[in-house]
């Protein structure tokens, strides 16, 4: 059980592995809620993730018979991370079962910790099973990422370290995945202060929990679609859904258009990268009354890719109209382009690509297209830029940018 005892023992235990991950005070976050917004940065912990905690904890309670065989698990990346540093911690043989989509720094960085990888299945589910398989075939010891009290007990320590900081704190939101950490935060907020309340946020692609706690018993989601990788669970674990069912007062399910949103808002006010599945807390701020409230958001991860960061980078400044495209036809003559460009500068617009395109129109003196890809300041910049190209006859109108 998650008992008060087990928190004490889980919280000296890992204090052994873990960096110090203050609150960090949010102005951004806090004038957005009309809330005290503090950040629990675990994006900054060791492996890059809080599932430092669970894995050293879980191991630590093993037999010596049980991590002489061997551990294996199955994770979308941080859970792998946090076993492999912790089996290596213990001298142990590490075997990890993760997707194939899997992040590469993730796959790289838990193999660069001693572990074996194994690259299978799609989903985290898939995975899972893999792992199951070699557990029976082999006799390894497994270390479930979430449905698994003691890990939960070892990833809720964060309740500990927030309470101390922060006593007043009256709201801790958490991200959702399968659910140990959740479960772990939520129990253990209760047991200190039972008028905490406790935010569980899930992907909206991926919300098994959700589907769970209206159905009153676990249940499998057919499939998931989410970019946060780290929350894809499609089934939580039943050993820590009667604690989430018990302790959490709501579940707020985030769309991934809100995190792709909420990473430019993260970079960019506080210098910090989060991963998509680290972003869910402070996502669901929006959706949550909590003015005048202290809240702690939990960053659960910050091991991100950076192919994926270009991707979310660029497709967040088209979503806020930092980035735009807009389609004109002109006749086919000299100054034509000048005049496009020339629009656009004294705008205070910046060209990032033109495509000029003279074969649109079967008679180029009546139309060619050209398509500009615009840097703005926002939709009333963008607005005015558009405006400005009307005034002096030129046409456009805003088509899909193309990344």
């Amino acid at each position: 059980m998650l008992t008060r005892e087990a928190y004490t023992e889980a919280a000296a235990r890992v204090r052994e592995v873990t960096l110090e991950t203050k609150l960090v005070y949010s102005p951004f976050y806090s004038e957005q809620s009309g809330a005290n917004v503090y950040l629990k940065p675990e994006n900054l912990q060791r492996t890059g993730a809080y599932k430092v905690r669970g894995a050293y904890y879980k191991i630590s309670t093993l037999s010596e018979e049980e991590r002489e065989r061997g551990l294996v698990t199955a994770s979308a990346g941080n859970h792998a991370q946090g076993v492999a540093y912790a089996a290596q911690q213990f001298g142990a043989r590490a075997v990890i079962c993760m997707p194939v989509t899997t992040p590469y720094i993730k796959v790289e960085r838990t193999r660069a910790l001693g572990a074996e990888v194994v690259l299978v299945g799609d989903v985290y589910d898939e995975a899972y099973e893999a792992a199951c398989r070699l557990a029976q075939e082999e006799g390894l010891t497994m270390v479930h990422p979430f449905n698994d009290l003691a890990v939960a007990t070892g990833q809720g320590t964060i309740a500990m370290e927030i309470v101390q900081e922060q006593p007043l704190i009256d709201v801790i939101v958490v991200p959702i995945g399968g659910g140990g950490l959740a479960a772990g935060v939520s129990t253990l907020a209760k047991l200190l202060n039972p008028r905490i309340r406790v935010v569980g946020v899930e992907p909206a692609g991926a919300a098994c929990m959700r589907a769970s706690l209206e159905a009153g018993q676990v249940v499998k989601l057919p499939s998931v679609s989410t970019i946060a990788d780290g929350t894809a669970v499609q089934e939580p674990g039943d050993q820590v859904f009667p604690y989430i069912r018990d302790n959490v007062d709501e579940i707020v399910c985030v769309e991934d258009g809100e995190l792709i949103g909420a990473f430019l808002d993260m970079v960019e006010n506080h210098k910090m990268i989060v991963e998509n599945s680290g972003l869910l807390s402070v996502a669901a701020l929006k959706h949550l009354d909590v003015a005048g409230k202290n809240v702690a958001c939990v960053l659960s991860g910050g091991n991100m890719d950076v192919i994926t960061m270009s991707s979310v980078v660029q497709h967040g400044l088209i979503q806020r109209d930092r980035v735009f495209t807009v389609s004109a036809l002109l006749p086919d003559r000299p100054g034509q382009l000048l005049l496009v460009a020339q629009t656009i500068a004294q705008a205070n617009g910046n060209v990032i690509r033109l495509d000029h395109n003279q074969f649109v129109s079967t008679n180029r003196n009546a139309a060619v297209e050209l398509r500009v890809t615009v840097e703005a300041f926002g939709p009333d910049h963008k607005q005015a830029i558009i405006d400005a190209l009307r005034a002096v006859g030129i046409d456009s109108q805003v088509v899909t940018t193309q990344l």
